[in-house]
């Protein structure tokens, strides 16, 4: 039973799964639904977001719906190596905040027998690609764009823009201090 056991993880394929889009489109909703599926289907399922994602809850990922799911937060993407080991499927919020290396953590899971969520903002305030993102996007088997609704046209959304006049880059708030936009209303925003 363990070889057979053994042998059938060995043999599973992994893959890397990205939900990307802008503030307000729905990604953690989309992740959270996923692995709420991969439970109902009795896969030992474990998320991760960064810790310096604190905007709903300390340790749970909270969708701006309210949808929840437990959670460990890590400082950095390698931690969630270690504490994966044991899952077959491996959630990740938030992924534009952890470093470069969640690409290769990424990889090694899913070559591992993984399959591996992900979610996250694919461009900053600005407009650019943001982190990890477009690199995930390019090794990832499945890629979803969700979409907002532009606050001010109503078109699809793609861009969150900043409302205030700070410049760093990572900048944690909601409605407060982001708005969903279209790409022309974004490219009005700046003139």
């Amino acid at each position: 039973m363990f070889l057979e056991k053994e042998k059938n993880s060995a043999s599973r394929t992994g893959w890397i799964e990205v939900i990307c889009g802008s503030m307000f489109s729905g990604k953690t909703e989309e992740l959270i639904r996923r692995l709420n599926r991969a439970r109902i289907a009795k896969q030992k399922v474990e998320v991760f977001k960064p810790t310096i994602d604190t905007r709903y809850d300390e340790e749970d990922v909270v969708s701006h719906d309210e949808k929840k799911t437990r959670s460990i937060p890590v400082q950095n993407a390698t931690q969630i190596l270690f504490y994966a080991e044991d899952f077959e499927v491996v959630g990740i919020d938030e992924a534009q905040f952890f470093g470069n290396e969640l690409v290769n953590v990424c990889n090694e899971l899913a070559e591992k027998g993984k399959r591996v969520l992900v979610s996250g903002l694919d461009m900053d305030f600005k407009g650019n690609p943001f982190g990890p993102m477009p690199a995930l996007m390019a090794i990832a088997e499945y890629v979803t764009k969700v979409h907002a609704v532009c606050i001010r046209c109503g078109n699809p959304a793609n861009y969150s823009h900043r409302t205030g006049s700070e410049e760093k880059l990572v900048v944690l708030g909601e409605t407060d201090a982001y708005e969903p936009l279209c790409r022309k209303c974004f490219i009005d925003s700046k003139s």
